[in-house]
This record gives structure tokens, C-alpha cells and sequence, in this order.
């Protein structure tokens, strides 16, 4: 097999409800050179028949026994069988857009010396309401809350090199969790930060997680843009998703994204702008600016 632009790696256990939909998010790529590996940690519902249900040969599904933890030893497994050039990551309960893989492939392309690249994090609630976090790691007290503090980067925003692996190792496993800011960590203090690159353009959904607490899911900033969503009469349309109690919020969304492609990503960026001007201005005006 020719070696792929991308190895997606794709962990997942007992999310048979939403994984066929982020993995229809990927195979809806436009940029199509990848292969995907679906990790199951212990899963004990139906995942393997809906990953089967695709039969495509780019889909490598590896049923390995619970491993501790999230999982990470298991990751490791696949990523040890990863052919990519680079190493992008989905979550079983996220959606990609669907340039998300050419828009990440343009920044290593552009920059042979990049290793490690980002996009703009867009989570969205239960309800959904879309919040862009606006995560700015070129800044110096956004880096070093990023690198001492905690992470608020979910994994399918961040793409890297396949040769990192050789300088820094593969995932810990000494870890409970956060073992995705721990790689992203040693990766980014080996190459140093010359080497980070962002996409701006938002490319990534990133679902709330059925374990997390619906009130406390995510960053900080989250709460504040969603009571700004409620109080503002003028919330952007583009991040106000017509969200219904079933089916689950991943297939509704995907379902809204396939019948306009084109609109959809129009929109929901549109919106982003939007709301960046109104949170700027806001900031001006409490600072007395003006």
C-alpha cells in the first residue's frame, strides 16, 4: 500500500449510537489520501458491525480488550501500524468538516517546518449552541496557560508529523487522563514553538461527551458565551444549530451538513466572525476605548 497523506486515528468504546457518523464525516472528505484506524477499547455494543456496515478497505477496525483508562496502550497498538505522513485524530463522538483534511494538509505542506498544527475549537451543547473558543497559542500568556495549566484543545483539532513518534514516543500510558495534552506537550516542548502552526478556519465539531456534566463540560469560556448566547437577541443564526431531543446530536447535525455542504460551512463561519467583532467590541466598551 502507497503510503497515505493521513493516518486518522479514531478511538472508541460503547458509542455505537454516533461513531458511524463521525466516521461518515471523514470518508466525506474532499482531500481523500488517508486511511483510518478505528480503536475499540473493550467495546461490548454493536461498534464493530456499524465500522463493518462501511466496508471500506481504507478502514482498519483493531477489537482489542479493555486496556486501563481511556485506553491509551491500545491507541498505541494502532499507531504503531500507522502508514500516514501525518497523524490526524478524531473523537468517536465529533464531526469533521468536510475540508478539514485539506485545510490541516495546507499547513504542513506550506511549512516543511511545522510538526504540529491545530484548528479553531468550535464546541457545541446539547442544544445546539455553537461556542468558538478562541485559542490563540502564537500569544505568549494563551501558550503558557496551554503548556503549565490545562488543555482546551479537543484531539480532532490537532494534526502532526508521523516522525515525532521517533523523537518524543507514542501516547503515555502512565496516565489517567489528559493523555492527549501530555503527547501534544512533548511534542510541542521537543520542536518548540516555531514548529505550532493554526488553522483559523474552524473545521471541527466538537460534541459534548455523554459522560461529561451537561453544566460543566468544557474551558471556562464556555459558560460565558453561552449566557451571552441566551442574552443576546443578535446570536449569529450560524452557530444556533435546530437541534431535537433524538436522534443524537451527532447524526442531526451530519444530516443538516449533507443536504448544503456548502451553506452549512458558509454559515457556521460567518457566524464565528460575527461573534469575534461582538465579543471585541464588547471589550472595548468595558475598557472605556471609546
Amino acid at each position: 500500500m502507497e503510503q497515505p497523506k493521513f493516518s486518522i486515528l479514531l478511538p472508541t468504546h460503547n458509542r455505537a449510537d454516533v461513531v458511524g457518523a463521525s466516521i461518515a464525516s471523514i470518508l466525506d472528505q474532499g482531500f481523500q489520501d488517508f486511511e483510518i484506524l478505528v480503536v475499540g477499547d473493550g467495546c461490548t455494543d454493536k461498534t464493530a458491525n456499524v465500522v463493518a456496515d462501511f466496508a471500506d478497505p481504507r478502514i482498519h477496525w483493531f477489537d482489542l480488550p479493555k486496556a486501563e483508562g481511556f485506553g491509551y496502550a491500545n491507541r498505541n497498538i494502532a499507531l504503531r501500524q500507522a502508514k500516514g505522513e501525518l497523524i490526524a485524530f478524531a473523537a468517536h463522538d465529533d464531526l469533521m468538516l468536510p475540508d478539514h483534511l485539506h485545510f490541516m494538509a495546507t499547513l504542513f505542506d506550506a511549512r516543511p517546518r511545522v510538526q504540529w498544527a491545530y484548528c479553531r475549537p468550535l464546541w457545541i451543547d446539547d442544544e445546539g449552541t455553537v461556542m468558538p473558543f478562541f485559542l490563540n497559542l502564537e500569544a505568549d500568556h494563551a501558550y503558557r496557560r496551554f503548556i503549565q495549566q490545562y488543555n482546551s484543545l479537543p484531539a480532532g483539532c490537532v494534526v502532526h508529523r508521523r516522525a515525532c513518534f521517533d523523537k518524543v514516543g507514542l501516547w503515555p500510558v502512565n496516565v489517567k487522563q489528559a493523555g492527549d495534552w501530555e503527547m501534544w506537550r512533548r511534542i510541542i516542548n521537543t520542536y518548540g514553538r516555531s514548529a505550532i502552526a493554526v488553522q483559523r478556519v474552524p473545521t471541527q465539531l466538537h460534541f459534548r461527551a455523554d459522560w461529561r456534566n451537561p453544566e460543566d463540560w468544557g474551558p471556562r469560556p464556555l459558560s460565558y458565551l453561552k449566557a451571552m448566547s441566551a442574552r443576546k437577541p443578535d446570536w449569529p443564526a450560524g452557530l444556533k444549530l435546530p437541534l431535537t431531543a433524538e436522534p443524537a446530536p451527532q447524526q442531526q447535525v451530519l444530516t443538516m451538513l449533507r443536504q448544503d455542504p456548502h451553506a452549512f460551512r458558509a454559515k457556521l463561519r460567518n457566524g464565528v466572525g460575527r461573534l469575534q467583532d461582538d465579543i471585541a467590541w464588547e471589550a472595548s466598551l468595558d475598557s472605556n476605548f471609546y
